[in-house]
C-alpha cells in the first residue's frame, strides 16, 4: 500500500480507530456521542471539507494494525534538499539500537540550535518519515539541527518504552552537541498529537532530573490526558480524524490497560502531572473540533498558573492535524506561521 503525503497524514491520524471493539473488554465502557441538531461538517472550515469526503472513517484496532503500519512513506524531498540520515544510538532500557533521523543544514557549522522532534500517531503507529518533508523544510528555514526519534510503540512495547526512548535521544543530543555542531542551551522539542504528548512528558523528566536544559517545548493539538477517553464528547468534538475510539484504543494501549479516573503514572500521562511549573516556554495549537482540545487548553491554562510562559492558538473549524492534512488552507497557512515563527524566536541567539 502506497500513500501520498496527504493520504498518509490522513491514515495516521484518522486511522486509529476500528476494531475498538476488538479491545472492547480492555478498554473503558464509552457510549457514542450524544446527538445534535447541528451537523458537525457545517462547523468544518470550508477548505477544510473536501479533504474529508475522501477519507473513510478508519478505526484502528488489533486486527488491522500492522496494515496501517506497513504503509510506505512519502519519499523525502530531493537534493537540493537537507537530506535525512539515519544514525543509531543507545535507547531506552531494552532497546540497544534506536534509530533516529537527522536533518543537518549546515554541518560544518557549529552553534546550531537544534529540535528534537517525536512523531504522531496516537503511540501506535507512525515514522519519523511521516513528517520528514516538513522536518527537511523546517531545518532549512531555521537553520536547526532536528532529530526525529523512531521510538517503540505500544501495545508490544507499553509505558514507559516509548518515552525512554524519547529521553535517550534528548541525551544524545546533550552528549553529541560537539560532534553535531549544536548549542546544547539552544534545544527545543516539538511533536504533535500523541508525539506532542510525549514531548511534553520528555520535558517534565528533564524538569525532574535537572540534567537536561530544554529552551523551549512545542505542542500541536497534543494527546496529554488519558482521562479524555473516558468522558463522552459533544457531537461535533472529535468527529473527524482522531475520535474518541481511537483515543481509548491508544491509551489503553500504552498504558497496557483501560484508563480509569483514579490513577496513571504522572509521567505516562503529562496531564495528571502535579506541578507544572519549572517547564519551559511551551507554544500550544489546537483546533476547536478536535478530541483533545479541552485536554490541551487546561493544560495551557495550568502553566500559566504555575508561571510558565506560553502562546496558544486556539483554531476555530479545525480538526485533529488540519494543517498537515490541508496545509494550503488560509487557517493552516496561519497556523504554520505561527507555530514556526514561535520556535524561530524561541531558538534565536542570546
Amino acid at each position: 500500500m502506497r500513500l501520498n503525503r496527504r493520504e498518509f497524514a490522513a491514515m495516521s491520524l484518522s486511522a486509529l480507530m476500528l476494531t475498538i471493539d476488538a479491545l472492547a473488554e480492555t478498554a473503558a465502557p464509552l457510549s457514542p456521542p450524544a446527538a445534535t441538531s447541528v451537523d458537525p461538517i457545517n462547523l468544518v472550515d470550508p477548505e477544510l471539507r473536501p479533504i474529508l469526503e475522501q477519507i473513510p472513517p478508519l478505526d484502528l484496532g488489533m486486527d488491522n494494525l500492522q496494515a496501517v503500519r506497513s504503509a510506505q512513506f512519502p519519499p523525502a524531498l530531493p537534493a537540493p534538499a537537507i537530506q535525512p540520515t539515519d544514525r543509531y544510538i543507545l535507547g531506552g532500557e531494552g532497546n540497544p539500537r534506536l534509530r533516529v533521523v537527522v536533518l543537518d543544514p549546515a554541518p560544518q557549522r557549529p552553534d546550531k540550535p537544534a529540535i528534537l522532534h517525536i512523531h504522531g500517531g496516537g503511540l501506535v503507529v507512525g515514522k519519523p518519515e511521516v513528517a520528514i518533508t516538513e522536518l527537511q523544510q523546517l531545518s532549512a528555514e531555521l537553520g536547526a539541527l532536528v532529530v526525529s526519534v523512531d521510538y517503540r510503540l505500544a501495545p508490544e512495547h507499553p509505558f514507559p518504552a516509548g518515552l525512554n526512548d524519547a529521553y535517550a535521544a534528548l541525551e544524545w543530543l546533550h552528549g553529541s552537541a560537539a560532534e553535531l555542531g549544536i548549542n546544547p542551551q539552544r534545544i527545543a522539542v516539538m511533536g504533535e498529537s500523541a508525539g506532542a504528548g510525549l514531548a511534553a512528558a520528555v520535558s517534565l523528566r528533564a524538569r525532574d532530573r535537572g540534567e537536561l536544559p530544554i529552551r523551549f517545548q512545542l505542542l500541536r493539538y497534543p494527546m496529554l490526558d488519558d482521562r479524555t477517553a473516558l468522558l463522552t464528547p459533544p457531537a461535533h468534538v472529535g468527529r473527524f480524524i482522531w475520535n474518541w475510539q481511537s483515543n481509548a484504543f491508544g491509551w489503553t494501549s500504552v498504558l497496557g490497560h483501560k484508563p480509569v479516573m483514579d490513577s496513571a503514572p504522572a509521567e505516562a500521562v503529562p496531564a495528571r502531572a502535579a506541578d507544572l511549573g519549572g517547564l519551559p516556554p511551551t507554544w500550544i495549537g489546537v483546533g476547536t473540533l478536535d478530541l483533545v482540545a479541552q485536554e490541551a487548553m487546561s493544560f495551557a491554562a495550568r502553566l500559566m498558573e504555575a508561571g510558565v510562559p506560553v502562546e496558544m492558538s486556539v483554531v476555530p473549524g479545525a480538526y485533529h492535524g488540519f494543517d498537515a492534512m490541508v496545509p494550503q488552507a488560509r487557517i493552516s497557512a496561519d497556523f504554520i506561521v505561527g507555530w514556526k515563527s514561535a520556535l524561530r524566536r524561541a531558538l534565536s541567539s542570546d
